[in-house]
């Protein structure tokens, strides 16, 4: 699929909608293409509003087996040298894009990019050549104005408290939402660290636009891990051996 592939209409944030990221560790028997298309049809088949995927693989399948889906891709890329993982440079955002996201994530924080690419240059020339879409995964209020002023057209809350800037943060990053939304003319997704229906209704009511929730539904890996930790010092006890 070329890159120069566009859209009718520009994307829009459907308001007040869950958006599942549906993604699995490398490694996982869930990071399988199989695994990830049946999460994300089952998602959408239950209410989600769309979809947020890595790899321009796992959108190219999604998006064969949910035609109509709203799909947020990115691409992580963690064996690049340096801080930046989602959607490091061009090629990444370009791939992405042609497989056939409809947005593409990528990170807007300060830190350096892989080869001194830079975020202005990358979203000046992914509007001209590509006319994408994209979404700025950004730690603070600073990064997401500037992100903004570059032309990024939606704002997640993806990167607060993954950052040295941060670090000192849990997510999610709520008290980032209002602030954001006082600011900022474009919509803001609050992601990263919902784990209930109630934060993320909570979200909603801090002014999000729409949350995306990955882990607490998607995350079956973290999820038994830690259902298998909080019990293993129960199962002497239970067995009366303890």
């Amino acid at each position: 699929m070329s890159t120069s592939r566009t859209h009718d209409s520009r994307p829009e944030v459907p308001e007040g909608g869950l958006i599942v990221s549906v993604q699995a560790p490398q490694g996982s028997p869930c990071h399988a293409t199989e695994v990830i298309t049946a999460m994300a049809a089952a998602s959408m088949g239950n209410g989600a509003a769309g979809v947020r995927l890595n790899s321009p693989e796992h959108v190219a399948a999604v998006r064969r087996r949910c035609p109509k889906a709203l799909i947020i891709g990115l691409w992580k890329r963690p064996h690049l040298n340096g801080p930046v993982i989602i959607t490091p440079r061009y090629e990444d955002l370009a791939a992405v894009w042609s497989a056939g996201a409809d947005v593409v994530a990528l990170d807007a924080t300060d830190r350096p990019r892989p080869g001194g690419e830079r975020l202005e240059a990358m979203v000046t020339r992914a509007k001209a050549e590509l006319a994408a879409t994209l979404m700025a995964d950004i730690d603070t209020l600073a990064n997401a104005e500037r992100a903004a002023a570059m032309g990024c057209d939606w704002v997640g809350t993806t990167l607060y408290g993954y950052t040295q800037a941060t670090a000192h943060r849990h997510p999610p990053g709520l008290e980032l939402l209002q602030p954001l939304r006082q600011r900022l003319s474009i919509p803001v997704l609050c992601e990263g660290g919902i784990a209930s229906p109630r934060q993320a209704r909570q979200a909603m009511d801090l002014g999000a636009t729409a949350v995306v929730v990955g882990t607490a539904i998607t995350g079956i890996d973290q999820q038994v891990s830690c259902y298998s930790q909080a019990l293993a010092t129960c199962s002497g006890a239970a067995t009366g051996t303890g």
